[in-house]
């Protein structure tokens, strides 16, 4: 059975291919969206694309790449040196479910589209964030 960090690392590995397969595409390297439902192009393409004048998708491929390694980083290192990783796990997880909702809104109510690989996404950062407060939880109590 798979610990919560380890969980934890094969929510944000999965995370990071899909943020990964987005920004290959955002960045023109990928052609066309393989999207099944939805409208991907139309939210890839809209001006909420970017933030900060980056592709959204690679603020989320680091995000992914940041939770695995805070994850795995956990995982290795024994109790004592780790005290610090729940918590760091929870509060980036919490930025990420912030920042997905944001996103989820404006496909909703500004952008009128939906994207399958966003919606995704949105789904394993609430995942993160759900085991992440599991981990900070049980830390806490002395079972991490």
């Amino acid at each position: 059975m798979l610990s919560r960090r380890q969980l934890a690392a094969l929510l944000a590995l999965v995370g990071l291919f899909i943020a990964t397969y987005l920004t290959l595409h955002n960045l023109g390297i990928i052609g066309t969206l393989t999207c099944t439902v939805g409208s991907c192009e139309t939210v890839q393409t809209s001006k909420w694309a970017r933030f900060l004048g980056l592709p959204v998708a690679m603020w989320g491929a680091g995000f992914y790449l940041s939770m695995l390694v805070l994850a795995l980083l956990g995982e290795s290192a024994s109790h004592a040196e780790a005290r610090w990783v729940p918590g760091l796990m929870l509060a980036f997880s919490g930025i990420g479910v912030l920042f997905s909702a944001w996103l989820t809104w404006l496909e909703l109510y500004v952008i009128h589209a939906i994207c399958m690989y966003c919606v995704a996404s949105a789904v394993i950062t609430v995942l993160l964030f759900a085991v992440s407060l599991l981990d900070w939880q049980a830390s806490r109590d002395g079972a991490s």
